[in-house]
């Protein structure tokens, strides 16, 4: 065989190596679920970038209730909130895992939050977790050490006492440049905080406020930070925001629902798609995913159109690392939905489904 002929086989070779690479790439997928029913706790599955298979479901860590979970930004410590009111005296818990060849360990001692915790945050440096304890009305905000530890003597930002004529109700939050954003559903508002001398205090745009009513539950920011997006869970609704010099300002609201359901329904999450084109939010009772169009310049919002979720409540849902695929925790129906993205229209296509009891949050490793 002369030189030519041995290398195009090795390129030969290569490629194939290549394409079967390629048509078995997976990742690890990490469920939250509610432990009420058949769950234990926090599972693991793989997830078929190629195909949108889901495999191998196993329970990887047994936790009461781990309703949200969120890795670290170098994917090693695993974080689980315990949303509870029954741990140490009607509190709610956080927990660390180190992930060490794909099982979940124990990092350090349980800590304790407000009642029923139901979101976690972490700073991209990978400097501070914020929990959001919805019945304690309060974020509690953790300093990590060097290995993403939690460290001692967290820093509690009490919302309720922002507020003397409505019950503060903590849902989500998220870590910016700018510095750290709270959805409080009571308080109908996202209240805002500057670091400032190593504590959160709130921000000379203390509070960006919605209706009364609307219940503002989860939010993604477009254009890094131009935009604001708040899902909001009681009137149904998704608000857009304008950031204009350091301050945002209300641009516009739209309905979530189909004009002809006259039923009860709860917005849950809500994610833009990696290009930013799409955004997608939950609807519980409904039943769906809405779709909006994205106009990059102006942050304004088209409806696309909507997608049963082939379930019941839908809770959080999450787009895999690839941007292709959108998969749905549909809590009630104990079912995780795979669906398919067209990439130019937005629009998705129900692929496959797997039974798995009470998912609440999908996390995958990427």
């Amino acid at each position: 065989m002369n030189r030519w002929s041995t290398s195009m086989v090795c390129l030969g070779i290569l490629f194939m190596g290549c394409k079967t690479n390629s048509e078995h790439m997976t990742y690890d997928l990490y469920v939250g679920t509610y432990t009420e029913g058949d769950s234990n706790g926090i599972y693991q599955l793989k997830f078929n970038a190629n195909t949108g298979a889901l495999t191998n479901k196993q329970l990887a860590a047994t936790i009461e209730n781990p309703s949200f979970i969120k890795f670290s930004p170098d994917n090693s410590i695993l974080y689980s909130v315990l949303e509870t009111d029954t741990f140490e005296d009607t509190s709610g818990g956080v927990i660390a895992y180190e992930l060490l060849d794909g099982k979940l360990i124990e990092k350090g001692a349980m800590a304790t939050v407000g009642a029923h915790p139901c979101h976690i945050a972490v700073s991209d440096d990978g400097h501070y977790l914020a929990a959001s304890s919805y019945t304690g009305g309060n974020a509690t905000i953790f300093s990590l050490d060097d290995i993403g530890g939690l460290k001692k003597n967290p820093q509690v930002i009490d919302l309720q006492s922002l507020d003397t004529l409505k019950s503060s109700h903590t849902h989500s939050a998220a870590f910016t440049k700018e510095g750290l954003f709270i959805a409080d559903l009571g308080l109908d508002a996202v209240k805002r905080f500057s670091l400032k001398a190593g504590k959160f205090e709130p921000n000379n745009q203390p509070s960006i406020d919605l209706p009364n009513g609307a219940g503002p539950r989860h939010f993604t920011f477009g254009q890094d930070g131009k935009f604001l997006y708040t899902i909001n869970e009681l009137n149904s609704t998704i608000t857009v925001f304008e950031r204009n010099g350091s301050n945002y300002s209300e641009k516009e609201t739209h309905t979530t629902l189909s004009h002809d359901f006259n039923g009860k329904s709860y917005c849950a999450d809500i994610h833009l798609s990696p290009d930013g084109n799409f955004l997608y939010g939950s609807n519980r009772g409904e039943q769906t995913i809405v779709i909006f169009k994205v106009d990059q310049a102006t942050g304004s919002l088209s409806l696309v159109g909507r997608e049963s979720v082939h379930g019941d409540w839908p809770r959080n849902f999450t787009l895999d690392p690839t941007g292709k695929y959108l998969l749905v925790a549909n809590q009630k129906s104990s079912n995780i939905v795979v669906f398919k993205r067209d990439l130019e229209l937005g629009t998705l296509a129900f692929l496959e489904e797997i039974d798995l009891s009470n998912p609440v949050c999908l996390e995958f490793l990427d």
